[in-house]
């Protein structure tokens, strides 16, 4: 038997962002193509199929991303800043040769991939840097000196 529970506005909080980006991961999931069955070879469009998870940290002199990117080359990475929008895109390669092995599942996902983040206004756009090791790509977005807030000491005459 279900139970009904009285919904408290004040408790529960409508995240209008993180529910769309749920429904989004949930989307792409359902609808996603496995890899070892392209149509013909030839795929009709581009479409990135999946999406690398990230963290991102804020401290007194930058904002930090940090992009999970499993068997991704460094090569196969790509990153641009246009407009206040930072870009991450990339392939996941799709090893087809497998000699003498059996998959009985595959569950992660190949292929293209692209995440378009909004920078903040204090962000430095001209001094982004990012470094990838074990993985995991690091994205350092600097803060600009100018919007760091100062504190004036002001005599009364």
């Amino acid at each position: 038997m279900n139970a009904l529970t009285r919904w408290d506005p004040f408790k529960t909080r409508w995240h209008p962002i993180k529910d769309m980006e749920e429904m989004e991961h949930r989307l792409a999931t359902f609808l996603d193509r496995s890899p070892a069955s392209p149509k013909g070879g030839k795929e009709e469009m581009t479409v990135a199929e999946w999406m690398p998870l990230v963290d991102i940290m804020e401290d007194e002199k930058e904002y930090l991303i940090k992009a999970e990117l499993p068997e991704v080359k460094k090569e196969d990475v790509k990153l641009s800043v246009h407009d206040a929008v930072l870009t991450i895109t990339g392939d996941r390669k799709y090893e087809k040769e497998e000699n003498g092995k059996k998959f009985h599942r595959i569950e992660r996902a190949y292929g293209s991939f692209a995440r378009n983040f909004m920078l903040p206004e204090d962000a430095d756009e001209s001094k982004v840097a990012a470094d990838f090791k074990d993985g995991v790509l690091k994205v350092h977005v600097p803060k600009s000196l100018k919007a760091k807030p100062q504190s004036v000491e002001i005599k009364i005459a």
